[in-house]
């Protein structure tokens, strides 16, 4: 039962993450020039940010149901590796979406809004790699 506590922590986890950048993502449509500025990014990226963009978001729900549906001792290892290599992802992205430390990112001027959404995403998957490690040992 103790395990099962583990994996539902962790699953919720990746699912709030996907919710997260769902949001972000509308947020970006609402801001005055938001849809421009994206455009533009999009086109010094080139098509292939579109395939990792959605990988990007799908892969949190992906890994929300492996967290639910794999043996526990490679669960615990998928969720604690993808779970720092998506941190990292989120970082970079915190940093991308215009926080104010840096020059040219997505917004000139971001909103609090796009602090809390990308710092939270980072929050959760550091939370997901923390709990993977602190992962109870197994009862025979």
């Amino acid at each position: 039962m103790e395990i099962l506590r583990w994996k539902v922590r962790i699953a919720l986890l990746w699912v709030f993450m996907a919710v997260a950048m769902s949001v972000q993502g509308l947020f970006v449509f609402m801001e005055p020039g938001g849809i421009e500025k994206l455009l533009s990014e999009v086109e010094a990226s080139g098509p292939g940010i579109f395939l990792f963009m959605t990988l990007f978001w799908l892969g949190p729900l992906w890994l929300a149901f492996v967290s639910m549906t794999v043996k526990d001792s490679c669960n615990r290892w998928i969720n604690f590796v993808l779970g720092i290599v998506f941190t990292l992802c989120n970082i970079g992205r915190f940093f991308q979406t215009g926080v104010p430390l840096t020059e040219g990112g997505l917004f000139a001027e971001p909103t609090a809004h796009h602090i809390l959404i990308s710092g939270s995403t980072v929050v959760f998957t550091a939370l997901i790699a923390w709990y993977a490690w602190k992962w109870p040992k197994q009862e025979a």
